[in-house]
């Protein structure tokens, strides 16, 4: 599967109708589906007591998407500041909002304290004395090296710039118990993407044993694991879904178990992004050019500023021609590279790709861009990001974010001109003090 089949059959018979007032490109996502997934973690993991989902704002930072994800009683996972103010605005506070910031400043921690704060989960052991004010809670991120494997996503954890090592992490505890912590809590993510459940379960066992054993040498219980994002969408057609269903049962028994052995238990997070909107998400784009040399291309009205997972990762993004069906009887199927106007040869959305003939003004509807899509936008060679849209669970379409228009992009260039002559020291002094 890609697209979810609910979708796409509420979607295409309305696309003519909102490509004819929106005008293409656009992102849209898809309010039910988001809601019925939301709905799914949580009836999965109903017999973990405690769970919640952060959900990563940095996938789709959009305060209308947030908004949905607060009412289904969900936190927001930040990473930035911008991401902090987007959640608060949205509702969260306090421990309703995750912060795992990595080669955090100065001004990250003072945001992160204000407003009632929110959890505090660090990233390094070093980071623990540069914290304003430590705070009740705290979590660290872990990184558990050679043990583990990552993918090419996030990066092997021994090459990984993000955590506290092995050898690491009971000092962090200790020490942070030292600066005034009163509770704790334990976080990892190793890597993104992954269809495969057992990996998910592996990784809760790791914290769940690490858990135990930091316990055990300092007499401190954890009030919650959280095992990250991660949980994988199918991308391409041939490729299998995760098993929730097996991973929300083999995580619960862990937990039990865990329960029975120390009496207690702690809460379990998730903090996932793409799991959440990714598949509920689509750039619709208009073809404009054809191209015959060497290959054939279809040139359509976005580029990669409006997607740029297949540049930078190669990764697949499934295509479909309004109105046309590659495996109907009579369809003209081609081979052709879909590119966008950008000045890179990586500007392309699918690569020597079987599509249906298409022709100039022919819809196209680019799968699974409503986690790290529009979110990961740019603005190379002046190129601007598109609108985004919903469909609400109503029928309606509403506009959650308007195109950036070249206004948008010469605005940082709209200052108050300064200008300093810097302090130099006497140039003779350079060879009297060799």
């Amino acid at each position: 599967m890609t697209m979810p089949k609910k979708f796409k059959e509420h979607l295409f018979p309305l696309l003519k109708d909102i490509t004819g007032h929106f005008d293409t490109p656009f992102h849209i996502y898809d309010e039910a589906g988001i809601y019925e997934t939301g709905r799914m973690l949580i009836d999965k993991f109903s017999g973990i007591k405690g769970f919640r989902e952060y959900f990563a704002v940095k996938a789709l930072p959009n305060p209308r998407i947030l908004e949905i994800m607060k009412q289904m009683g969900f936190g927001f996972d930040c990473s930035s500041i911008p991401e902090l103010i987007l959640s608060r605005q949205a509702g969260g506070s306090g421990e309703e909002i995750m912060f795992t910031s990595n080669n955090t400043s100065h001004a990250e921690f003072l945001s992160a304290s204000a407003d009632g704060g929110c959890i505090l989960n660090l990233d390094d052991i070093t980071l623990i004395p540069k914290v304003p004010q430590m705070p009740e809670l705290v979590c660290f991120r872990y990184n558990p090296g050679s043990t583990r494997t990552g993918n090419t996503i996030i990066g092997n954890p021994v090459e990984a710039k993000y955590g506290v090592s092995h050898e690491q992490i009971l000092s962090a505890y200790k020490t942070a118990r030292d600066f005034g912590a009163k509770r704790f809590g334990l976080h990892t993510m190793l890597a993104s993407n992954e269809l495969d459940y057992k990996y998910m379960l592996q990784t809760t066992r790791m914290l769940l044993e690490l858990a135990e054993w930091i316990s055990d040498k300092l007499n401190i219980n954890f009030e919650f694991i959280n095992i990250g994002g991660g949980l994988g969408i199918p991308y391409k057609p041939e490729d299998r879904p995760l098993d929730l269903h097996a991973m929300a049962k083999e995580i619960t028994d862990l937990f039990n178990r865990f329960e029975k052995r120390n009496s207690y238990a702690p809460k379990f997070f998730l903090e996932s992004g793409r799991y959440m909107t990714g598949p509920h998400g689509v750039l619709v784009v208009k073809a404009i050019n054809k191209k015959d040399i060497y290959r054939k291309y279809i040139g359509v009205d976005a580029c990669m500023s409006s997607l740029m997972r297949p540049g930078i990762y190669g990764a697949y993004h499934h295509i479909s021609v309004l109105g046309k069906k590659p495996d109907k009887k009579g369809v003209v199927v081609v081979v052709v590279d879909v590119v966008g106007s950008l000045c890179e040869n990586n500007d392309k959305f699918a690569v020597q790709r079987r599509l249906p003939k298409i022709e100039q003004g022919d819809i196209l509807i680019i799968h699974d861009t409503g986690a790290h899509g529009h979110a990961m936008g740019f603005n190379y060679n002046g190129r601007l990001r598109p609108k985004e849209l919903l469909l609400k669970t109503d029928g309606s379409v509403e506009m959650i974010r308007r195109e950036e228009t070249a206004a948008d992009y010469f605005a940082t260039l709209n200052f108050e001109s300064k200008v300093i002559i810097p302090k130099t020291e006497d140039p003779a002094s350079r060879f009297t003090n060799m």
